[in-house]
């Protein structure tokens, strides 16, 4: 029997014995006092709102956080949206799910990403930061991660791999921009791109949910990564035998710590440098794009007939997707 992906659903769908992540639980009470769950559920396709009406304290300590179920239920629409009213719930181990029904992952190719990276980065001339990149890819625990890492939870690339598609768009982006600009110094950029999220490696966990570690919720993937690139450095001075230039080391840790560009988004410096400016604006545009990408594309598979989309919360806007040319 197939499996009922989240995407697939509809209103007025019996579903009985299918797994799903349970990527939230709460437990709540109704104006009569009466107590049920208000939940997520989840797989590699998307999430839908759950409920489980009549529930108990001890039903809910049963239920795993970030862990898997097996539910019997159907669905309905409730306020123009899809809801699941759960019947029937089960905690499922772990080691009895297969873990790529449940984490999306890139539709690109992750080997070849990689090797196009590689290429990009080969291109730079300065010998400091030719041997600061050499010290990373030679990292083979960290850049296991860096290939397989989400850049998000939720709001951009959120898929396994999403971290180094995110990083070789921003890379690509760079070799577009820097021929225009005789200001910005490419090796800076192309040294700046690919360690802008690195940080995230470890920020981030993806073992059985998208979730942060204890370190990223702590210190974030910001100042990791201009932690990781002071580390590196150390290693490059030992390697040549002399001091790793420090206002060179400063500028690229600048570079990683301003990339959001706003003290609002968490960037505890405003970018300084012309290279600095350039790369949040060329991050900026690739998530936001991958955000409406996303977006347009659940838009057009659940409701292929509307000329915009829902409500975004990470563009704060909705989007218009009718086909202009289209007659």
């Amino acid at each position: 029997m197939a499996r009922a992906y989240i995407k697939s659903l509809s209103a007025g769908q019996f579903v009985d014995g299918e797994v799903y992540l349970l990527a939230q639980k709460d437990l709540r009470s109704t104006t009569q006092k009466s107590l049920y769950i208000h939940a997520v559920l989840a797989d590699r396709t998307g999430q839908i709102l759950a409920r489980i009406w009549q529930a108990s304290q001890e039903l809910y300590d049963l239920l795993p956080q970030d862990g898997f179920v097996r539910v019997r239920g159907r669905t309905e629409s409730y306020k123009g949206a899809l809801q699941f009213i759960v019947e029937g719930i089960d905690p499922v181990p772990i080691e009895q799910v297969d873990l790529e029904e449940f984490l999306a992952k890139t539709d690109q190719d992750i080997d070849q990403m990689y090797k196009r990276l590689l290429d990009i980065l080969r291109g730079i001339k300065d010998q400091h930061l030719l041997y600061l990149v050499k010290q990373f890819v030679s990292d083979e625990p960290l850049m296991k991660r860096f290939k397989s890492a989400p850049a998000a939870i939720q709001m951009h690339h959120a898929c396994i791999g999403g971290l180094l598609e995110h990083t070789l768009n921003v890379l690509e982006l760079v070799l577009l921009i820097v021929p225009r600009y005789s200001q910005i110094n490419p090796d800076l950029m192309l040294v700046g791109a690919f360690l802008h999220d690195i940080g995230k490696t470890r920020e981030l966990t993806w073992d059985s949910v998208f979730k942060y570690t204890e370190e990223g919720q702590l210190v974030g993937h910001l100042l990791i990564g201009s932690m990781l690139v002071e580390e590196k450095a150390k290693a490059v001075a030992a390697e040549l035998g002399r001091p790793f230039p420090l206002r060179l080391l400063q500028v690229i840790q600048h570079m990683i710590l301003s990339h959001h560009g706003d003290y609002t988004f968490g960037s505890p410096k405003l970018p300084m440098t012309t290279e600095a400016i350039s790369l949040h604006y060329l991050d900026n545009l690739d998530a936001k794009l991958d955000m409406a990408r996303r977006q347009i594309a659940e838009s057009d598979s659940t409701d292929p007939d509307a000329d915009w989309t829902g409500y975004i919360k990470g563009l704060d806007r909705k989007l218009f997707k009718a086909d202009v040319f289209k007659s």
